[in-house]
């Protein structure tokens, strides 16, 4: 067997992250906001979705080795790969990220190969974290005689995504294909997921943590999590609070999916009209008062209208995953051109 050497990446830089200052290096939010947030939404934070490694290595053959947070490493509707495993792109030709490998958890600790056999040269690679849980410790082990350099956090502005659980990854089948991930790889720009699953709730206190940031674009997608007199009483108090950070940062509201089985349930289909037409006029009253910058996505096309690209009606397989990536795309593109 030929022997590797293994790099400990406690001291790399991680793209998508968004303060420094954080208990453990593979956590989303500042230490101090567990004074602040609520509980739930505490434990969600040190699950790493959306933190990522890049390096470049010219190894033919790469492998991990960690240990995870928390012993659960699936979800009945999402695999381990995505719940706690690893998910590494390389650079093709043209800079374009490329899907590599995956590691496949079965228990806590994890070691294993993300790919061998890979084809000569020096290329850059992308190592995208889990998504329901996160590494206490990380290592990447490389052929011996092989080089391996981290690369820092690109300086170019994030895109900021909060939101629900669909944001937050759930269910897709490795970590790359959450929305931000596949977004942030089409526009070539780091993105920080900043979702909590079953708690974007457009809160006081993670408005105030959102405006503690600097990115090109402020995207909030939390309808799902929402019924329309929450949306009535927080969305426009949530805006107002990152203007006053941020006076010229643009900020897209999102409505909710359109559960994949509505036609059959009256009642999600009113959730649907009730939750839209609170954000609707949350925007419309607004834009009206003189705030700038305030951009809007329908709902309705953010998943196929076939029905078959949930596993549960609610939460997007790879296939919505896609879906809601190509909805954004579209928004987003001419947002960042305006910038």
């Amino acid at each position: 067997m030929t022997e590797l050497v293994w790099h400990d990446t406690a001291t790399w830089g991680l793209e998508g992250k968004g303060w420094e200052d954080t208990a453990r290096h593979f956590e989303r939010l500042p230490a101090r906001a567990r004074e602040s947030v609520r509980e739930p939404v505490w434990n969600l934070s040190r699950f790493s979705a959306g933190l990522n490694l890049r390096f470049v290595t010219d190894s033919p053959q790469i492998h991990a080795r960690y240990d995870l947070l928390n012993p659960t490493i699936c979800m009945p509707h999402m695999p381990a790969t995505s719940h706690s495993g690893l998910d590494l792109y390389g650079e093709d030709g043209s800079g374009f990220l490329r899907w590599v490998g995956i590691t496949r958890p079965e228990g806590q600790h994890v070691e294993g190969a993300l790919a061998e056999g890979l084809a000569p040269g020096r290329r850059p690679y992308c190592l995208y974290l889990p998504l329901y849980n996160s590494p206490e410790t990380l290592e990447i082990g490389i052929e011996a005689g092989a080089h391996l350099k981290p690369l820092p956090p690109r300086d170019e502005k994030p895109i900021l995504f909060y939101g629900t659980s669909i944001l937050h990854g759930a269910s897709a089948a490795r970590a790359g294909m959450g929305i931000p991930a596949i977004v942030g790889r089409r526009l070539r720009r780091s993105v920080i997921n900043l979702a909590f699953s079953g708690n974007g709730k457009m809160e006081p206190e993670i408005a105030d943590l959102l405006a503690e940031l600097d990115p090109c674009l402020f995207v909030v997608d939390c309808l799902p999590n929402m019924v329309a007199t929450e949306i009535t009483e927080r969305a426009a108090p949530l805006v107002r609070r990152i203007r006053e950070s941020r006076p010229d940062t643009s900020i897209l509201l999102v409505e909710d999916r359109t559960y994949a089985n509505t036609r059959f349930f009256p009642a999600k289909g009113e959730r649907h009209r009730t939750s839209r037409a609170a954000l609707r006029t949350a925007w419309h009253e607004l834009t009206e008062q003189g705030v700038d910058h305030i951009h809007y996505l329908d709902g309705d096309g953010l998943l196929p209208h076939d029905g078959e690209a949930t596993v549960d009606s609610s939460h997007p397989t790879d296939l919505g995953m896609v879906a809601y990536a190509d909805a954004y795309e579209a928004a987003i593109r001419p947002i960042l051109r305006q910038a």
